[in-house]
């Protein structure tokens, strides 16, 4: 029937997976965001010079909020582009 898969009123679903947790590099090696270290940041923008989001990039929410602060400030100080073209 069509009940036999299921066990305590609950489907089973088989195409859940979990995810390990991406670790923050920051916390991880002690380091933080640097404006003058622009070729670190280049790994946290996209190839349109947007800021990758934390949920990506493994970053805790402390460390993404500085790091946006510093390539905010290293493209203000003409060390990032804005926009890439």
């Amino acid at each position: 029937s069509r009940f036999e898969n299921q066990q305590d009123g609950f489907k089973k679903n088989s195409n859940f997976r979990f995810f390990k947790r991406k670790s923050c590099k920051f916390c991880d090696s002690g380091k933080h965001p640097d404006y003058k270290d622009f070729d670190f940041l280049k790994k946290f923008i996209t190839e349109q010079g947007k800021i990758l989001p934390k949920r990506i990039t493994g970053t805790s929410a402390k460390h993404q909020r500085r790091l946006a602060l510093e390539i905010k400030r290293a493209r203000y100080m003409a060390l990032l582009p804005f926009v890439k073209k």
